[in-house]
C-alpha cells in the first residue's frame, strides 16, 4: 500500500516539474543598408521604404526588419519625409 502512494506522489511531482524546451536559434539579421554601405537614406527611393512599413503604413520595428539602430532613426526620418512629399501613405485604407 506504501508502494502506491509512492508511486503516485512521484507521478504527481512529474507531472508538476518544469520541462526543459528546445532553444530556437535564430538566424542573424543583417541590416540591409549596411549591406549595401548606404550611408544616408533617401526618402525618394521609395521601394527599399516600403520594405520597412506595414500594409497600414506603420513603421516596422528594428527587430522585424534587422536593420542596424543607426539606420533605423534615418529611416524612420526618411519614412515620414516621404509621408509630406506624399509618396507614401500616412495610412493604408
Amino acid at each position: 500500500m506504501e508502494e502506491e502512494v509512492k508511486v503516485v506522489e512521484s507521478a504527481q511531482q512529474q507531472a508538476n516539474a518544469p520541462r526543459p524546451y528546445a532553444k530556437r536559434v535564430q538566424k542573424k539579421k543583417v541590416c540591409i543598408f549596411c549591406q549595401d554601405k548606404i550611408d544616408e537614406i533617401d526618402y525618394k527611393d521609395v521601394k527599399r521604404l516600403q520594405k520597412c512599413i506595414t500594409e497600414k503604413g506603420k513603421i516596422n520595428p528594428r527587430r522585424m526588419t534587422g536593420v542596424c539602430a543607426k539606420h533605423q532613426r534615418g529611416l524612420s526620418t526618411a519614412i515620414k519625409k516621404a509621408r509630406v512629399m506624399a509618396l507614401l501613405p500616412y495610412r493604408a485604407k
